[in-house]
């Protein structure tokens, strides 16, 4: 990127955030902080009213704005494919929300953007993943979550375990939401445990938002909830012996399931995962049957065949 259309899009970059810090900046487009200064202080010198304040980093002077941006071919692509995956990832009313801000969008494009939107948007689809009841259930939680993340209020909820299958009412105190193995997950202090917790947003079967507010600041990030979670996690290393024949059937669900690596060996190839779950692996491997052959960890074998036994015994 030239330095010219850098200085563009630095700019655009401070219209999209009330803050923004130089090593974000210089992240987003991979320079030295020294370069973001000296940009900064070129947007400056043009007219550009920006305030920098020590520790906190860039903003605008409210009311400062750009006449509307032109988009890109690539980039009014993109956003149809943005478009096609939200409406069947996010929970229904999130979808709409971002279909309107989407429309305030299109308004900006040129005709040639618009036309070519209205010829390819058939050419795109996103299939449906999940069941309708486990989406519907999420569509009320994240809003409800959203709000209170936002309000920084806390939220009574019943929640069902999965193993055991167990009702617990809680208070929560919302930290942040990801999106994990195509499922909506809550971290929150849970204040029953009084500790964080983890919570799937499709087993929420009562959840409010209360009156009384909690403060972020006793709250680790997200990110560092997750970089700890992960440390702390106990990862089984499993390795499958899969015929070539049969390497097609996991293509699509061996990342869901700790995928790391694979190594061709004959007409076999050795795939390793790492996973966490021991019953939740064999219960994905054991629909592949006949395909593969589970090479380690012996407990993993052991349990494939308990699991056929208890199934040839529930058969009769």
């Amino acid at each position: 990127m030239n330095r010219i259309d850098r200085l563009t899009a630095i700019l655009t970059h401070l219209q999209s955030k009330r803050t923004v810090r130089a090593y974000e900046l210089a992240a987003r487009f991979e320079v030295s902080l020294r370069t973001i200064y000296r940009d900064v202080r070129s947007l400056e010198a043009s007219g550009v009213p920006i305030i920098g304040e020590a520790g906190q980093g860039y903003s605008l002077v409210e009311g400062y704005r750009l006449p509307p941006i032109m988009f890109s071919r690539e980039e009014a692509l993109a956003m149809l494919v943005a478009e096609k995956l939200v409406e069947k990832s996010l929970d229904d009313q999130s979808s709409k929300v971002f279909k309107e801000a989407l429309i305030k969008i299109k308004a900006v494009l040129k005709s040639s953007e618009k036309d070519l939107l209205v010829e390819v948007q058939d050419t795109i689809k996103v299939l449906k993943s999940g069941s309708s009841q486990s989406m519907n259930r999420s569509s009320k939680a994240f809003q409800l979550i959203l709000q209170a993340i936002s309000e920084k209020k806390v939220l009574s909820t019943t929640y069902i375990t999965f193993d055991p299958e167990r009702i617990s009412v809680r208070e929560l105190e919302p930290v942040g939401l990801f999106h994990s193995h195509e499922q909506w997950y809550l971290m929150a202090y849970c204040r029953l445990r009084s500790d964080y917790r983890t919570f799937r947003l499709d087993r929420f079967s009562k959840l409010q938002v209360t009156d009384f507010c909690y403060t972020t600041s006793k709250h680790p990030s997200l990110q560092s909830y997750l970089d700890k979670l992960a440390s702390e996690q106990k990862l089984h290393q499993i390795i499958l012996e899969v015929p070539d024949g049969s390497l097609k059937y996991l293509v699509n669900s061996k990342y869901n399931n700790g995928f790391v690596s694979e190594e061709r060996v004959g007409e076999k190839t050795v795939m390793t995962f790492m996973n966490s779950s021991i019953e939740g692996f064999v219960r994905w491997i054991i629909a592949l049957g006949d395909m593969v052959v589970v090479k380690e960890p012996t407990e993993l074998r052991d349990r494939l065949a308990q699991l056929i036994e208890e199934i040839k015994v529930m058969q009769g």
